[in-house]
């Protein structure tokens, strides 16, 4: 099985109980079971600043899912808890990242990772080092 990374966040409705969600969903798939999560990190938001703060957290997975199958798990998740995508960096009911898959560079039209932005992002950097701490000094090392 392989190890992921995924960075979870929301800001509109009730955060911490979409998150919660969230989890439960991505644990509940055959191919997925989460074996790490983060605490979660109220942060302010990145991108488009005039909205509400964000919860954050991170979390390691085991799948036997492919890059582009956990991406496709997670557009799912997102899309069943009633995610719309209206605005780039806007408002989010939930929103699940994954930031890492192995140590693979991935460079794909609907999928890049390591997240082309995880490695400037105290959002997703704070928490991927609470569970996973040499993933992130990768992320941050890989870009210089």
């Amino acid at each position: 099985m392989a190890k992921a990374w995924l960075v979870l966040g929301a800001n509109i409705g009730d955060p911490l109980v979409q998150l919660e969600e969230a989890v439960a969903r991505l644990d509940a798939m055959p191919t997925l079971a989460v074996t790490k999560r983060s605490s979660v990190l109220l942060t302010k938001p990145w991108g488009k600043t005039d909205q509400n703060d964000f919860h954050n957290m991170a979390l390691e997975v085991e799948t036997e899912s492919t890059p582009q199958e956990l991406l496709a798990i997670c557009l799912g998740v997102e899309a069943a808890m009633g995610r719309q995508r209206l605005e780039r960096w806007g408002p989010r009911l939930i929103d699940i990242d994954i930031i890492a898959y192995e140590r693979q560079v991935i460079d794909e039209a609907n999928l890049k990772v390591p997240h082309p932005f995880a490695h400037e992002r105290d959002f997703v950097l704070v928490p991927l080092r609470e569970i996973a701490p040499d993933v992130a000094d990768w992320l941050v090392t890989r870009r210089h």
